[in-house]
């Protein structure tokens, strides 16, 4: 067959040649760019407005807080601080647990997480501004290496002098403008977590860049075309890129479907509805032939390799998961939930028609689509069935426009935006694995640049009509500017958690999730009647919230409403029973109401679900101690100290308990013991204690000293201090700790005896 450049718009004769009919190839890839009304650009220019605007959407972010999700992935991430041994990255999750554990949601992005260590060392310290920065910037390289992407699959790949050719560069800057400012990109770019996905698209499309590489060899001043060799080199390359990618985020894998899509369509343009349809006998014949030829061999060559190494990255990320998918609760996902297959599919249908309206109108974005933001579809009755109904219809549409009759470069784009679509949003789609969120936007980032490339191919068909392109130039106008503004406002809200939540609530006033988010910020700064307020909107919402359950009840216990906090915290345990924060704070409550024997079995059920669980031990020694029960609280503390050796509250209770109970050798020894581990201020204070009880005054001011270096306004120092001094018969020293003490805290009426004490005993001594 000759060679066919099949690009550009309109309508010629169509021939056939060699059993086969064709499109004679357009006069040049401008003809089909050239309608659209945006000017030609070099690919360097291109790069410079593309990166430009990437990074002047999303540059308010640079300040902003860690909101979210980045709590538990940074903020509490111990992967990320050096201490903590660099292999640990490559047994534990994105989320800093250990993959084998139960709770695990098998996110292994070790990649991903080395970079939040680097911005760690660099910053020196959790910093979130450097985090912030570094997004930014990666978004804007992703933007360029999209719009090199976009060039390739609009275009074709053509060298000459041995460089590629910016093909397409109207829709190329088009689209890669539109993916640069699009507003769905706002949770990957300003939150840190969604790194992830920004290194990801990274390394995928150099993996998809490398493996063009690769069909390459050989072509020096001519268009890539059906290549009869391929370096195995660059395969390999491309592939390992591809296990990168994978080690920054799971959707790294499809990068392989969409090389197969593009090596198929577009490097050897091969029509898919004339390959697998019916052909006569002739057709059939020379297809036989035909079979034989290099370049045929070639294409199944470089798909057995995508197959193998498609298998073998599968094949070891299921292994380091430990063969096992992660678990998740009904109210992450409730409509994976659902009996019954045809509803199940319906709702499934329904998530993705969302998401198919996000990329059209990003208006509606929330940073959490859980728990009743959309519900589910139960009945046939429901009008949202219409809303799947329309959505396949636009899906078979645009499937039939890029399949039906002669293959050309038009369809062959919308074939490709398709794929762009589909491939990379298929780990999201519950198809293969149930999957933790109902809509992700961070699932999109890389599913735009399909709906980029749909837009573009859309705008180039309208301006076929001359007359028309001066109003779609300012329409384009006008659609960029307006996903600028959107991107900025929205990226403006991820600033700050309070902002974040509060714009999720008028999105999504239904979300119970959402609600709880802004009951516990509110919890945490202390405005408990506006968090208890939330937290009963979330439980109303949804009826089985056991995490609200149990900080709505933790708020109540401070509050004194010991009645209602145990109703709260047995409700939550009933639903969940393996729930072990919520049967340790039901403990605490029902020791607070002196049911020692209920408190006792709630701290043990805690304890039976999760076995390494300081805090409670902690709580079970002081309930304990309340009940005269000293060797068991001794044990319970030693228990918390050994599973955290730097429980300071543990450790300081058991010096006190110690000490009360006449053993202060071995008081002495322990906390001489828990300063090995954490040198708290409290620690050192205990200590000094029990040192200037045995008379060992020396030793015992060097530990009070230390403890005031640390915390020089603390009133109890400097009394206990003064009283050591006053023992010691350091009389002048005494009275300068105690006056001390009285002008950080006046109401120290025993700190005044003992003054009044010493002043008397120095004036005795002076008569003397």
């Amino acid at each position: 067959m000759n060679r066919q450049q099949q690009n550009g718009i309109g309508h010629k004769k169509i021939v056939k040649q060699n059993g086969h009919y064709v499109e004679p190839s357009w006069p040049s890839v401008e003809t089909w760019d050239d309608v659209i009304p945006l000017p030609r650009l070099s690919f360097k220019r291109s790069a410079w407005i593309v990166f430009t605007l990437a990074v002047l959407c999303f540059a308010n972010s640079y300040d902003g807080d860690f909101v979210f999700d980045d709590s538990e992935a940074v903020t509490g991430n111990k992967d990320l601080k050096p201490e903590t041994p660099l292999l640990s990255l490559f047994h534990h999750d994105f989320w800093g647990r250990k993959l084998d554990s139960k709770t695990s949601h098998k996110s292994y992005r070790p990649l991903t997480v080395l970079t939040f260590r680097w911005s760690y060392s660099l910053a020196g310290g959790l910093f979130p501004m450097n985090f912030h920065i570094i997004n930014i910037i990666l978004h804007g390289i992703v933007s360029v290496l999209m719009l090199a992407t976009f060039s390739l699959l609009m275009g074709g790949c053509e060298v000459r002098d041995g460089r590629h050719i910016f093909g397409c560069p109207r829709a190329a800057l088009f689209s890669g403008v539109l993916f640069a400012v699009h507003p769905v990109h706002t949770e990957s770019v300003a939150a840190v977590v969604g790194r992830a996905d920004l290194l990801c698209a990274i390394f995928f499309i150099l993996s998809f860049l490398g493996y063009i590489k690769a069909c390459l060899k050989d072509v020096d001043d001519e268009s890539l075309y059906r290549p009869s060799t391929a370096s195995i080199l660059w395969l390999i390359v491309s592939m390992l890129l591809c296990g990168l990618s994978v080690m920054c985020k799971e959707q790294g894998i499809t990068v392989i479907g969409i090389i197969s899509a593009y090596d198929i369509l577009i490097i050897c343009k091969i029509d898919l509805i004339e390959t697998i349809g019916f052909k006569s006998q002739t057709e059939t014949k020379a297809d036989e032939q035909e079979f034989v030829k290099p370049w045929k061999k070639c294409l199944l060559f470089r798909h057995i390799i995508l197959l193998i190494s498609g298998l073998i990255i599968l094949t070891t990320r299921w292994r380091i998961m430990g063969s096992t998918t992660p678990t998740f609760q009904v109210f992450d996902n409730p409509h994976s939930f659902v009996n019954g297959s045809l509803f199940r599919a319906l709702n499934y249908n329904y998530l993705y028609s969302i998401n198919s309206w996000l990329l059209v109108n990003p208006w509606w974005l929330c940073f959490d689509w859980s728990m009743g933001c959309i519900p589910v579809i139960e009945s046939l009755s429901d009008w949202r069935i219409m809303v799947v109904i329309v959505f396949w219809i636009v899906l078979a549409s645009l499937l039939f426009t890029s399949l039906n009759g002669i293959m050309n470069q038009q369809k062959r784009n919308i074939t490709m935006a398709l794929a762009f679509l589909i491939i990379p949003f298929l780990p999201a789609t519950n198809l293969f694995f149930r999957v933790g969120f109902v809509i992700a936007e961070r699932a999109l980032y890389l599913p735009t640049a399909g709906f980029c490339i749909i837009v573009v191919t859309g705008v180039s068909k309208l301006c076929q009509d001359k007359e028309k392109r001066e109003i779609i130039r300012y329409c384009i106008y006008y659609l960029v500017l307006m996903f600028v503004i959107r991107s900025v406002h929205r990226s403006d809200q991820w600033r700050q958690e309070m902002t974040l939540f509060l714009s999720g609530a008028k999105m999504c006033p239904l979300n119970a999730k959402v609600h709880y988010n802004i009951a516990k910020l509110n919890g945490d700064k202390g405005n408990a009647d506006i968090a208890i307020e939330k937290y009963r909107l979330a439980i109303e919402l949804n009826e089985e919230y056991d995490q609200a359950m149990n900080n709505l009840g933790n708020i109540l216990k401070e509050k004194g409403d010991l009645i209602e906090a145990e109703k709260l915290l047995l409700q939550a345990v009933n639903i969940r029973d393996d729930f072990a924060a919520a049967w340790m704070n039901l403990g605490i409550v029902q020791a607070s109401l002196h049911k020692n024997n209920s408190a006792e079995k709630s701290y043990y059920t805690a304890l039976k679900h999760r076995r390494r669980y300081p805090d409670c031990y902690y709580n079970l020694g002081n309930m304990y101690l309340e009940m005269g029960k000293n060797q068991l609280a001794i044990q319970a503390f030693r228990n918390a100290t050994q599973q955290k050796p730097d429980h300071v509250n543990a450790w300081g209770n058991m010096v006190i308990l110690l000490d009360n109970i006449g053993l202060t050798t071995e008081a002495e020894k322990v906390g001489k013991e828990a300063l090995q581990y954490n040198s708290d201020p409290s620690l050192l204070f205990n200590l000094a204690n029990v040192l200037g009880k045995q008379d060992k005054f020396k030793e015992s001011e060097v530990v009070f000293l230390k403890a005031i270096q640390q915390s020089n306004k603390d009133s109890r120092m400097y009394a206990n201090l003064g009283v050591l001094y006053h023992r010691w018969g350091k009389f002048e020293a005494a009275v300068k700790a105690y006056t001390t003490a009285l002008q950080l805290d006046p109401s120290l009426d025993t700190t005044k005896d003992n003054l009044r004490m010493v002043n008397r005993k120095m004036e005795k001594a002076q008569r003397k």
